[in-house]
């Protein structure tokens, strides 16, 4: 750790948890059919199996801010690396249905911890000038993982027959996960432990050392102050003692507005949106992971590298308004019945502007903005609310969609899509009024800002 490239290193390690977020997620894509094959699923049990993953999402964020706390930042991604290769390997040897359900809960639970800790850590290891981009790479680290498992998807799928497909090649799709999980695995042997981590444990020595090896010829004398002050009060570990439960919501609300906004809709339902917008003959599948990925994973590796240019407000603010804008045309499309090929460039710029912003962004300003005593807890917390709300969306817009259904023939099907575009418009508001810049702050600077603000509207209701 005694050249410069050291935190782009310990980014490069700590991104697989974010690859291995996405490929978990989404291996079983190429596997759904074979499944029901295989072990003859209702259309219920194949939804459960597919999304039973998602369990295990909200358990593991439920769990991650303790285990982070009190086994350590890399602790708590030695416990996600062992639940992936663990949930890899009996995912692919399953003899019935019950127990690959068991071993997808199992990987869900490391998607959650995964989820809330690798942006943590980078976080805390980032200089500030460069902790926007830096975080912002395990957002891409995730679309990633998702067009990598397509890919693999595929080649394992031409290997043999359909029939090799359905009783033994989906079992390779899920197995194929044991290669980066097992590589996670090791390379977390060589990674450290965060200085601010370190320094919560009372081992300054340690912290102080680490501090200045990631920062090779600074003085970081000041930061070492900072982090030192930010720890003080360790008999006051609660959040809302800690006079914090302003900074709490605030993450909890860009959680939950980053998925209410509709991302999984395009993510999870492409192909029967992209269906119903055109007749078209090209494949479905194929136009969603092409399209819809590459522009998702090009415009998250323009926020790497813009975000910490031009803040994180300025983003937000621009991608949720261009997100609300596309959501309100294709839903007012809907409405008027004029359904075309055309819709697909506002898919697009749907996808490139969540790509730019709530994306990444989000996950950059949870990293960030709550206080050191306090973080994992706190971050815990806002990724369980974002696990919750990815749920309630992906479960609510088939509901809303179904032909059958009272909204769907009153408004035409245009009413989800106005009701994302909706929540889009009070991102742009909420993000306007509610939160500050974060850019080039460090940690500690950060909380030292909520505290003022805590201060200053605490004179305001005394006067």
């Amino acid at each position: 750790m005694e050249t410069k490239l050291s935190v782009i290193r310990l980014t490069l390690v700590v991104a697989l948890g974010g690859l291995l977020f996405g490929y978990d997620t989404a291996v079983i894509s190429g596997a759904t059919e074979a499944l029901q094959n295989y072990f003859q699923l209702t259309s219920t049990e194949l939804g459960f199996a597919a999304s039973s993953a998602l369990i295990g999402c909200v358990i593991g964020a439920l769990i991650s801010g303790d285990s982070s706390t009190r086994f350590g930042r890399r602790g708590a991604l030695f416990i996600a690396a062992l639940l992936f290769l663990i949930s890899a390997i009996g995912s692919a040897i399953p003899q019935n249905y019950w127990t690959f359900v068991v071993y997808r809960i199992i990987g869900g639970i490391g998607v959650g911890i995964a989820s809330m800790v690798s942006p943590m850590y980078i976080a805390e290891v980032a200089p500030p000038a460069r902790r926007g981009g830096l975080v912002a790479c395990n957002q891409f680290a995730i679309i990633f993982g998702m067009l990598v498992v397509y890919f693999v998807n595929y080649g394992i799928a031409l290997i043999g027959t359909e029939q090799w497909l359905n009783h033994t090649g989906w079992r390779y799709m899920f197995a194929s996960e044991t290669i980066p999980a097992g590589l996670f695995l090791v390379l977390l042997f060589f990674i450290p432990e965060t200085p601010r981590w370190l320094a919560m444990k009372g081992r300054d020595e340690q912290a102080q050392k680490l501090l200045q090896a990631l920062s090779p010829g600074e003085n970081v004398s000041n930061q070492w102050h900072e982090i030192q002050a930010s720890l003080s009060h360790k008999d006051k570990p609660s959040i809302v003692a800690a006079g914090m439960l302003g900074v709490l919501i605030i993450g909890i609300m860009l959680s939950v507005l980053q998925q209410v906004t509709g991302i999984n809709v395009f993510l999870y339902y492409a192909p029967t949106i992209l269906k119903g917008f055109s007749s078209s003959s090209i494949d479905i599948a194929l136009l969603q992971t092409i399209l819809v990925g590459a522009v998702n994973l090009s415009f998250t590796a323009v926020a790497i590298f813009t975000v910490d240019k031009f803040g994180r407000r300025p983003l937000m603010m621009i991608g949720a308004f261009l997100m609300a804008i596309s959501m309100i045309a294709i839903g007012t499309a809907a409405y008027m019945n004029a359904i075309g090929g055309y819709l697909l460039v506002f898919v697009l710029l749907y996808i490139a502007a969540f790509a730019l912003s709530l994306g990444p962004v989000v996950w950059v300003l949870l990293a960030e903005i709550f206080p050191n005593n306090i973080r994992s807890k706190a971050l815990s917390i806002a990724v369980f609310a974002q696990w919750a709300a990815n749920f309630l969306v992906s479960q609510t817009f088939p509901m809303m969609n179904d032909h059958q259904s009272t909204i769907y023939q009153t408004f035409n099907g245009g009413f989800p899509f106005w009701l994302y575009g909706i929540f889009g418009l009070f991102t742009v508001f909420f993000i306007y009024r509610w939160v500050p810049e974060t850019k080039g702050r460090s940690l500690e600077q950060l909380e030292q800002l909520w505290h003022k603000k805590q201060h200053i509207h605490g004179e305001a209701a005394l006067h």
